[in-house]
């Protein structure tokens, strides 16, 4: 008798958990979907961006080996360089992670942008974009941009999209997706908790990590520089 009643409960369990499994995934999907149709009328083509005059083209960091910048990151910086080619605008913001001395996005971004050509002074670098959020809320308060262009993967740029307008941005998106990338399957899974967690996130508001003096990107990039 105490065997069966173990196992009815062991089933109540079960049949609990497999439930809060289902509405949990479906929540998360239902965020995922809402977040990717409010962004999807803000990406562009690298033709339609041209006429945009935005403040600045922010270009968000990925993975360096080295000095050398990722395929995923590389791929940005193409995009991005493409973008100022066009007159989209006259300024590069640069935002990745340098929170490390032995890990440094930013330097390889603004080196590659430079030896491609472009004026120093026209790069600026955000050493403290340690996440999409914290990139999106320094371009406007630190950088003091107001209309920009963001450029990344697609998967990508619809959460970028979200958290800008909710900061109050007016922000466009360009896609980067130049190749096919090892692992896209797994990004794509890991997205959609990203994009629910910044659902909520962007309610809260909160500061970055880091903030600092402002540097409009009206002004000379090399005050970014170290």
């Amino acid at each position: 008798m105490k065997n069966k009643t173990v196992w009815r409960y062991g089933k109540k369990l079960l049949l609990c958990f497999g439930i809060v499994c289902v509405v949990g995934t479906a929540a998360l999907l239902a965020v995922s979907g809402y977040i990717i149709q409010s962004a999807r009328g803000r990406i562009l083509t690298s033709e339609e961006a041209a006429g945009l005059q935005a403040d600045c083209i922010l270009v968000l960091g990925a993975g360096v080996h080295g000095g050398t910048p990722s395929p995923m990151l590389e791929d940005r910086l193409v995009q991005g360089l493409a973008l100022y080619d066009r007159g989209a605008s006259d300024r590069l913001l640069m935002s990745g992670d340098h929170g490390r001395a032995d890990y440094d996005e930013v330097n390889v971004m603004k080196r590659f942008a430079v030896q491609a050509d472009v004026p120093s002074e026209c790069v600026f670098m955000d050493h403290a974009g340690f996440s999409t959020y914290e990139s999106l809320y320094r371009a406007r308060d630190i950088f003091q941009a107001d209309r920009l262009i963001i450029v990344t993967q697609q998967y990508h740029l619809y959460r970028a999209l979200y958290i800008a307008g909710q900061l109050g941005l007016d922000a466009w998106g360009v896609a980067a997706d130049r190749t096919e990338y090892p692992g896209q399957e797994l990004r794509e899974t890991r997205e959609v908790l990203a994009r629910a967690k910044d659902f909520f996130y962007v309610y809260a508001a909160p500061k970055p990590a880091c903030l600092g003096e402002v540097i409009p990107v009206s002004g000379n990039g090399d005050e970014t520089n170290d």
